[in-house]
Order: structure tokens, then C-alpha cells, then sequence
């Protein structure tokens, strides 16, 4: 299934991310990958299971998020949610 939200805030954030075209996060949708790790930093979430949250992100290909790695996404995301 491929991504359909609207990420135009999001998309600048993931553009400077690394390219990630391999693994368990192939085209899957960085930037709901940086915003799901933005509320889990806002929570403080300490249990984590990174690779059930990156199956569950649905794919895509479009704009910025292009090819962008869902893991750096994430870990910003929780980054900047802590702050």
C-alpha cells in the first residue's frame, strides 16, 4: 500500500537523510517514520521493537522521502521529540 498523507512539513525535514535503498526499511515512507519516532520521543517510549514500527510504515517512493533511510528518520524523529 503506498502512502497517500501528506508530509509537505515533513518531507524537508527526511530531504537531508541518508539513501537507504536496502533491508527492512526499503521504500518504506520515511517521513511517517520521522513522525512516528517524534511522538515516541514526545512519550519518552523506552520499549521499542524498531523493526515491528518500520513493517508497519506503508510504502513510498514520492517527493523527498524518495529513497530515504526510515531508520535515520525515526531515530530524528525521536531525537527532536525528546528536545
Amino acid at each position: 500500500m503506498a502512502c497517500k498523507k501528506e508530509h509537505s512539513e515533513t518531507d524537508v525535514i527526511v530531504s537531508d537523510l541518508p539513501i537507504d535503498q536496502g533491508g527492512a526499511g526499503r521504500h518504506k515512507c520515511a517521513a511517517y517514520a520521522y513522525e512516528i519516532g517524534y511522538q515516541h520521543g514526545l512519550e519518552r517510549s523506552e520499549n521499542i521493537n524498531l523493526g515491528d514500527t518500520l513493517d508497519s510504515l506503508v510504502e513510498s517512493q514520492k517527493g523527498q522521502r524518495r529513497h530515504k533511510s526510515p531508520h535515520a528518520a525515526y531515530a530524528l524523529g525521536y531525537l527532536n521529540g525528546v528536545r
